[in-house]
Formats: structure tokens, C-alpha cells, sequence
């Protein structure tokens, strides 16, 4: 549910034939590999749960429907996209006959899992806005899936009228696993999950294993973030004026001052020679430096700012020590064209950060670039440290989750 452009496109084109074209790709996507999601692709009417927008945009693979807005104009819930709803519906691996909760409501997503689950099944979606459940409601009425549950609740206490499940599958960004969810899981059940972890996140399934959880998979995505009780925001720490912010996830944000002035600093530059191409995805980059690097953060920098030169002007990993930054940057190296990634470090020990920062860029090269990728392990908060696995461990209010690269 990341925000997209929405558009405005019209077309002759029938729901029926853009229905057929849009699973047709998601499968040469690979996004759609069994049966079971396709069929459901091909038989959900998405046009019934978005009669407001254009038909086309409804099955557009990476097109995002926003259905509300806050006060501010971000988006607080949407229909996510055709693609994102494929490999997390793959993800979940759900089975005739499962009893399933989903936590953030469309309603498309819902008559997807129904249509999965069959009539031996039960689907209960919930939400914990009115407007969201009602237009849920209208959805699944017109589209012929009054069997779903629509319920009315904050999805940080589940549905235990509806439990056990034998999947959870969130559809909202969550920053931690509330207890309810664990109880509220059949004895080898799973829990489908977009998980933010240091401000990186994943959409990660979980399978039950005893009191804690651990990871079957995990794939790149983008969330509205969940409200209610569950809902925590990150810390941003703005640096000369709005021009450049750090936001942090887990830690809190160092003392402002001593950074403001680092970035009147010359600028450091270390480069690694690792290079990536144009189109070639490195999303394992940032969720490895944000598991080996102390002070980690993401850095934002408005579109004319000169102050840096981030490698993505949105979201970019960076470390501080309090005093000093580095962010990852990339450059041209070639006309292919190819870009090396490096660092830029600003304030007394800028030089050694990005130093540092180089160094684990290089370390991902050699020993992750092309691997599965790492193990989530999630513990209750009360697990003692020797009785936690290896890798990295992030404290949450209610987990532990440790982050084990192979």
C-alpha cells in the first residue's frame, strides 16, 4: 500500500479483459505462481471495491488506490496493489478450509482469500476505522462475498470471537507483533506481516514455533502505517531548517546541535568499487547496514538542497555517532551506465564513518549480494539475552526480533 501516482487514465478496455491482462503479467512477473492466487486474480472483481476510480488504474499491477487521506494529506488506507497482493497472498500460502484474519481492510483482498479458503473456510477482515469497514462492507456486498466478516477493532488485539486462525496476514505497516496475534494462531499457524525494523521494512511470513516465531520468508514493501494502539512513529531530527532530516526507528534521535553544524563541514568521500547497474535491485544493501551499523538512521533531503547528495533523496541509510554523519551515495562510473556505491561523511569523524559505512558496503558485496537473504527470529520481550539466537536484536514492546545473515 505505498503510495503511487494515481491517474486518471480512461479506457474501451473491458474489467474482463484488464482482469485477464493483469494476471497474465503478474505471472510472467513471477508474482503469481499457484493455482490457488490465480485463480482468485482472475475471478475478484477489483472495479466493485474502487468504483471511484478508473477502471483501468484498478488493474494496473503497480497501482495504488488511495480511499482516504488524513488531515494532512497522507494516505491512511488504500487498495494496494495488484503486485503487492499477489506475493503477499503467495507468501501466506493459505489452504482451503483456513480460518483467516486480516488486519487492514480494502475488501479486494478479502474476496481474494475467500475465494482461496472456500466454503469449508472463514474470512474475517478488520479495520479500525468506520469509514474503512463500511466501504469494505459496500465491496464485498456488490462483488458477491457476504461470507467475509467484516469487523469494526483495533488490530492490535486481533479478533478473539473469530479465533484460532490458521493464518494472520496484516495489510497494514506494523512496527512490532502484539501478543494477541501470537494467541490468536492455530498451534503451527503463520502471521504475514510488513515489519519495520530500524526504518527498513519487510513483508515477512512468520510460523509459530512454540512462543516465538520464526521467519519463511521476506519480500521488499510499502505500507500505510497501522493507527490505534499499535501505531509508532519515528523521530525526525531536522538539520538546517526542513533541508535535511534523520529519521530514527528504534533509537532516539541524538541532540540536534553538534550535527547542525557538521554539515558546514567539508564533505569526506569514500568509494568502494562495488558497482550496480541501472535496473539491478540492491534492496539487501539497506537492510544490511541498517543490522551492522551502530546509529543508524534514514536520511531525507529536499529536491534543491545542496547541503548533500544522498543516494535516494527519500529514504537513505545513514549512521551518526552524534557529531559526525554518512550516508550511502552513488556515482557514475560508467556510460552502460553502471554506479559505484560509496559514502559521504560530514563533521569531525565524518572520514571514519563513511569508512565504516564503505566497509560494510563491501562486506554486503562479498557475503550477501547474492544470497537468501537473512533469518527473523521473534521472541517475547521478556526472553533473556542468552536465551535469544544469533544476529542483531532490536528491542520492541512486546518482541524481540534478532537478524541473522547466513
Amino acid at each position: 500500500m505505498s503510495d503511487t501516482v494515481e491517474t486518471a487514465t480512461t479506457s474501451t478496455e473491458t474489467p474482463e479483459e484488464l482482469r485477464t491482462a493483469m494476471v497474465e503479467q503478474l505471472i510472467s512477473m513471477g508474482e503469481i505462481r499457484t493455482a490457488a492466487v490465480e485463480r482468485a486474480f482472475r475471478t475478484v472483481p477489483r472495479e466493485a471495491f474502487v468504483p471511484e476510480a478508473p477502471v483501468r488504474q484498478a488493474y494496473g499491477v503497480e497501482d495504488v488506490v488511495i480511499t482516504k487521506r488524513n488531515e494532512h494529506g497522507t494516505a491512511i488506507s488504500s487498495v494496494s496493489a495488484p503486485r503487492i497482493q499477489a506475493f503477499m497472498l503467495e507468501q501466506a500460502d493459505i489452504k482451503p478450509g483456513h480460518h483467516v484474519l486480516e488486519i487492514g481492510s480494502s475488501g479486494t483482498n478479502a474476496a481474494m482469500i475467500a475465494e482461496i479458503v472456500g466454503a469449508d473456510g472463514e474470512v474475517t477482515t478488520l479495520d479500525i476505522d468506520q469509514d474503512v469497514t463500511d466501504r469494505a462492507t459496500r465491496g464485498l456486498t456488490a462483488a458477491g462475498y457476504e461470507r467475509v466478516n467484516v469487523v469494526l477493532g483495533d488490530g492490535e488485539v486481533g479478533c478473539a470471537d473469530r479465533a484460532p486462525f490458521d493464518r494472520i496476514l496484516v495489510t497494514v505497516g506494523a512496527w512490532d507483533i502484539p501478543p494477541a496475534w501470537v494467541d490468536q494462531l492455530t498451534e503451527h499457524g503463520t502471521i504475514t506481516v510488513p515489519l519495520r525494523m530500524r526504518g527498513v521494512s519487510r513483508s515477512i511470513t512468520l510460523r509459530r514455533e512454540g512462543d516465538r516465531l520464526v521467519s519463511l520468508s521476506a519480500e521488499v514493501c510499502g505500507f500505510v502505517r497501522m493507527q490505534g494502539v499499535g501505531a509508532h512513529e519515528e523521530q525526525l531530527l531536522l538539520l538546517h531548517g526542513e533541508e535535511v532530516g534523520l529519521r530514527f526507528d528504534e533509537e532516539p534521535p541524538v541532540d540536534a546541535g553538534p550535527l547542525t553544524g557538521a554539515l558546514d563541514t567539508e564533505r569526506t568521500e569514500e568509494w568502494t568499487g562495488v558497482a550496480v547497474g541501472r535496473m539491478e535491485p540492491f534492496d539487501s544493501l539497506h537492510l544490511w547496514l541498517a543490522t551492522v551499523l551502530p546509529g543508524f538512521c534514514m536520511l531525507s533531503a529536499t529536491p534543491d538542497t545542496k547541503l548533500v547528495a544522498p543516494q535516494n533523496r527519500m529514504a537513505c541509510p545513514a549512521t551518526t555517532d552524534g557529531s559526525s554523519l554518512a550516508y550511502l551515495a552513488l556515482r557514475k562510473v560508467s556510460e552502460d551506465p553502471t554506479f559505484e556505491f560509496g559514502a559521504h561523511g560530514y563533521g569531525p569523524d565524518g572520514a571514519k564513518l563513511a569508512a565504516r559505512l564503505a566497509e560494510q558496503i563491501r562486506t554486503w558485496d562479498r557475503d550477501h549480494r547474492s544470497g537468501a537473504g537473512p533469518q527473523f527470529t521473534v521472541y517475547p520481550a521478556t526472553t533473556p539475552d542468552g536465551q535469544l539466537g544469533e544476529g542483531r536484536v532490536i528491542d520492541k514492546r512486546h518482541t524481540r526480533i534478532t537478524i541473522s545473515w547466513p
